[in-house]
């Protein structure tokens, strides 16, 4: 396998240092009442935390209003940010701990996933089918998962999270991550077990 060259990684290291700092500038001027830093920020975020808060919710008519309840609180609160994690850090454990509020306000029961995602346009009928029965199997695996579990997942895989970021995210140590994710993997490889083997 070729190796990575130094140059290229540490060009990708300054590239990500860099846009927190542009990102931690945003924030510094949305505290001073900037609303075109403010506005920078939600363009940003606004596909990030619908992707999450879906994934995480799984009430799709819940996401606008948890995300416009997560920006709001960015609004009001920038002065409070301190720079001890990533603006990212923040921004997320923000929207998890907004989810997990609503979540525990609801008691009815979790919707399934439809079957019929859309399909990349290109693609034949076979593949829109397996995709989407690959899609529905997943989600309803995930929903099998504890609210907890299925932060962490989705920040670790769909967010590329690492674990120290999402410990800081969800509020617990480093080690109960590390738990929780070993015991969200067993249990998604016992429902999948066979579920997938047809279109894999």
């Amino acid at each position: 396998m070729p190796s990575v060259p130094l140059d290229a990684v540490r060009s990708y290291d300054e590239g990500l240092a860099l846009a927190d700092r542009a990102e931690t500038g945003l924030v510094h001027r949305t505290a001073k009442g900037e609303l075109q830093a403010f506005e920078q920020l939600y363009r940003a975020y606004h596909p990030r935390l619908t992707r999450f808060l879906d994934r995480l919710t799984r009430r799709p008519a819940l996401v606008e209003e948890l995300l416009n309840d997560t920006m709001l609180v960015v609004w009001n609160r920038a002065a409070s940010y301190n720079g001890q994690s990533k603006v990212s850090t923040w921004i997320f454990a923000i929207a998890y701990r907004k989810a997990m509020k609503a979540l525990s306000r609801l008691d009815e029961p979790m919707p399934d996933e439809p079957d019929d995602q859309p399909a990349p346009p290109e693609s034949g009928p076979e593949y829109h089918a397996a995709q989407s029965q690959i899609r529905a199997v997943l989600a309803r695996a995930l929903d099998h998962l504890s609210f907890e579990q299925r932060a962490i997942v989705h920040l670790a895989y769909f967010h590329g999270i690492g674990c120290r970021e999402v410990s800081e995210i969800v509020g617990c140590p480093v080690d109960t991550v590390k738990t929780r994710m070993f015991h969200a993997r067993r249990r998604l490889k016992t429902l999948l077990a066979g579920r997938l083997e047809d279109w894999l």
